[in-house]
């Protein structure tokens, strides 16, 4: 039975919880733009008075990996790893579109999607086992995406970067879209858990986000 702190930090969300067997004991959250470097750590030391427990007591952290935000990655991959290296902790890494994924119940494929600017993606394909179908990318979205697979299987489509594709996805009568499924660390914790169990660690010096493209610094207005 592990004690891990979950990090979130990929999209706007900022989002922190404790989790004792793969179950939140404690949680702060807030989706308010990318306040993460102003909110995170207070998040985080709130959480462990919440539960009236030292960080000695935590037995791992774990980070979702990304891809997403790669401000926001960086924020919280680095915070996983300060705490992991003062503590001499494991670090775990849970896929954020898996950990997306896991919140949605539905018979048939599960497509979670990150918000990649105008009309691209980040997204991937799960079974109802969580199992990969199609793996990771990056995907500019019009009418003929995911025609071969909707044309023999239903899809659910969530995430913040769904409803930009509704418009162009919903004609078809297999593909479904569903509202209000944002990434936080409440979805990382029976992930983090399985990840823990089966003593699945990341090297806490090496380890690094899963951006998927490579980072192009904007022109500042």
């Amino acid at each position: 039975m592990a004690l891990i702190l979950n990090i979130e930090t990929a999209t706007t969300v900022c989002s922190a919880a404790l989790s004792r067997n793969g179950i939140v004991i404690s949680k702060r959250e807030e989706n308010k733009g990318f306040t993460h470097s102003e909110n995170l750590t207070s998040f985080i030391e709130d959480l462990m008075q919440e539960a009236g427990l030292p960080f000695s007591q935590l037995d791992a952290v774990a980070v979702s990996s990304g891809p997403g935000s790669y401000t926001g990655l960086r924020i919280g991959i680095s915070t996983a790893k300060g705490y992991c290296y003062a503590l001499d902790k494991p670090l775990i890494a849970v896929p954020t579109l898996q950990a997306l994924a896991s919140q949605v119940h539905f018979t048939g494929l599960r497509c979670p999607m990150l918000d990649a600017r105008r009309m691209e993606v980040y997204c991937a394909l799960y079974d109802e086992n969580l199992e990969v179908v199609e793996p990771v990318s990056a995907k500019i979205i019009d009418e003929s995406s995911f025609a071969d697979v909707l044309s023999r299987s239903k899809i659910s489509f969530f995430g913040d970067g769904a409803a930009k594709c509704k418009v162009l996805l919903s004609k078809n009568p297999n593909a479904v879209f569903i509202d209000g499924v944002l990434s936080t660390s409440e979805s990382m914790t029976k992930l983090a858990e399985e990840k823990f169990r089966n003593e699945e660690f990341e090297n806490v010096a090496l380890f690094e986000p899963f951006y998927l493209k490579e980072f192009v610094p904007g022109i500042k207005k």
